[in-house]
């Protein structure tokens, strides 16, 4: 009898996880020569924002955005239904609509028939099916290793389009998923993973972020972005600091999935999670070795942090309640002061 296929074998890294270091980002990014802005571009790589965004006149934007990595986990199916979901995030992040999507795959022809690679790529359009887009073609190339994803477009309003970097002095923090996926994900592939939390991790990278959509027709929301591979703490600097703002954030209020802290004292922690916080170390205060290792992270397919006015606090908490989110602060914006981010 044939031993199941497990993909997470047949690769070096895993989901979101797989991303290159901001640190050495920084320095591929840094050579690559000044860029002439058009200015229809409403949002480019200036601000590492989730997508880009190009102006098709003066009240839509069309939101353009790719993601694609190696299998975090060893079905098949699920791989391309988690890598769908993860590349349509970037979308609802900006507070846009999916339009459409274009697959990416990378596949070791000689290794993996093709009949798994088909199992991914229906993975992939079910998940389009539920965000009610066509999956409209694709590009695949014979890789060493499994690779795949999505390059999707949407649609924004400007009125409606929320950026990262935009955030002010007194927004509370919120965040939609749990966070502690890469551990629960290397508790998998290392065979550590307990019966009763089987499927836990993979159910919520299969959740679409569809609520950022409505989100960003709340004026009470001043930025959004999705947490994927540079963790809670990679993405709240970026939010933090783009906006001139210092994060605090309530280590006890972050939600984090069951187990957490179990799968870390197995010795369950994804390479990613130090490298993250190696890269933004100058940027955050004193941190307790458990919250470094649970809010470094790296989630693939995460919740959406977002930021709320006190004034639009209410409207935002009642629509999330609509939407079956039951969320609360998980800590707040303030004046800059010698970080981006503290956690106490």
């Amino acid at each position: 009898m044939n031993e199941p296929i497990r993909l997470t074998q047949y690769s070096h890294g895993a989901g979101c996880g797989c991303k290159i270091s901001p640190q050495v980002l920084e320095v591929i990014l840094a050579g690559s020569g000044a860029q002439n802005l058009d200015p229809r571009l409403w949002v480019g790589n200036a601000s590492r924002d989730d997508a880009a965004v190009y102006s098709i006149d003066e009240e839509r934007g069309v939101v353009s955005t790719t993601d694609f990595f190696m299998p975090i986990v060893d079905d098949p199916f699920d791989f391309g239904r988690i890598a769908a979901t993860n590349a349509i995030s970037d979308i609802y992040a900006m507070g846009g609509d999916p339009l459409m999507a274009i697959a990416i795959l990378g596949w070791p022809v000689n290794v993996l028939a093709p009949e798994i690679a088909r199992e991914v790529i229906r993975g992939g359009r079910s998940v389009c099916d539920e965000a009610g887009i066509p999956l409209a073609g694709g590009h695949s190339i014979d890789a060493p290793e499994p690779i795949f994803g999505l390059a999707v477009t949407g649609l924004v309003e400007k009125r409606h389009m929320k950026r990262n970097d935009t955030a002010t002095a007194g927004c509370l923090l919120y965040l939609t998923k749990p966070l502690g996926i890469g551990i629960l994900t290397t508790a998998e592939k290392q065979g550590k993973l307990r019966t009763a939390d089987i499927g836990l991790a993979r159910d919520w990278m299969c959740t679409l972020n569809k609520p950022g959509s409505r989100f960003g027709k709340l004026d009470g929301v001043s930025a959004m972005t999705d947490v994927t591979g540079f963790g809670l703490l990679g993405h709240l600097v970026e939010m933090a600091d783009g906006s001139g703002l210092t994060a605090r954030i309530q280590y006890d209020r972050v939600p984090r999935l069951p187990g957490v802290e179990y799968y870390l004292e197995q010795g369950c922690m994804p390479g990613g999670t130090l490298r993250n916080f190696d890269s933004y170390a100058s940027q955050l205060g004193r941190l307790q070795e458990l919250h470094k290792r649970v809010l470094c992270d790296p989630q693939t397919s995460g919740g959406l942090l977002v930021a709320v006015t006190p004034a639009g606090n209410q409207a935002f908490l009642d629509v999330a309640a609509g939407l079956g989110l039951n969320l609360e602060p998980i800590g707040e914006l303030v004046e800059r002061q010698s970080h981006a981010v503290e956690v106490s």
